[in-house]
């Protein structure tokens, strides 16, 4: 079974790999991804997060549609209970070419399942 500390890694690595599939299986159902918290004004207006896993594949498409390739680097990891605190730099190339690289925390809440039950990413 999972632990919270994987699934930072399980999580971005299939985002790296561009593996879809394989990174809505990590998700219960129910899950909600607050990408970031708080909200954004073109994706979240409301600020409470994409809800669910066709949400939450629209985030990914959302996303991913716009990159050519992901890439990460883990500078701090912390597990408590059930979950994980991730402070990670996060290196974008976009389609155009140009790279983007934002520093993140991200926070992933684990399920009795050992699943993601909700990711929590603080970035500006």
């Amino acid at each position: 079974m999972m632990k919270p500390a994987d699934l930072p890694i399980k999580s971005m690595s299939a985002v790296k790999a561009r593996d879809r599939e394989g990174w809505l299986a990590l998700f219960e159902d129910n899950a909600v991804v607050e990408d970031p918290v708080g909200g954004h004004e073109m994706w979240d207006k409301e600020g409470t997060g994409q809800q669910g896993k066709e949400a939450i594949g629209r985030f990914y498409d959302m996303f991913s549609s716009s990159q050519s390739a992901m890439d990460f680097e883990v500078h701090h990891m912390a597990a408590c209970g059930n979950e994980a605190a991730c402070f990670v730099t996060m290196k974008f190339t976009m389609n155009d070419g140009t790279v983007n690289e934002n520093k993140l925390i991200n926070i992933y809440k684990m399920s009795p399942n050992g699943k993601v039950a909700s990711l929590r990413s603080f970035w500006n």
